[in-house]
């Protein structure tokens, strides 16, 4: 893919690539905190290390999986809408 300098500075690869490793150490900050600050778990299971890491990806994935369920739930034919037997 050639880039021109007049790109935005959003769509350059250096910057994509700058931007996953800051969002890849700002998640692994976050789970790390857990090492100085005490998480009081209110069933156990909550207060284990990097639960909220391991939840909320359980999480997003079950909802992507449930999404692709639904799509192929939902889809309908390619001339679903087309009004073939309309008078004019």
């Amino acid at each position: 893919m050639s880039q021109t300098p007049n790109d935005h500075w959003l769509v350059r690869a250096v910057t994509i690539r700058r931007l996953w490793w800051l969002f890849i150490a700002v998640l692994a900050l976050t789970v790390l905190a857990q090492l100085l600050f005490k998480v009081k778990g209110y069933f156990g299971i909550d207060s284990w290390f990097g639960f909220g890491a391991v939840y909320g990806f359980a999480a997003c994935l079950l909802m992507v999986l449930l999404a692709k369920l639904l799509g192929v739930w939902l889809k309908r034919d390619e001339h679903y809408y087309d009004d073939e037997g309309a008078d004019d």
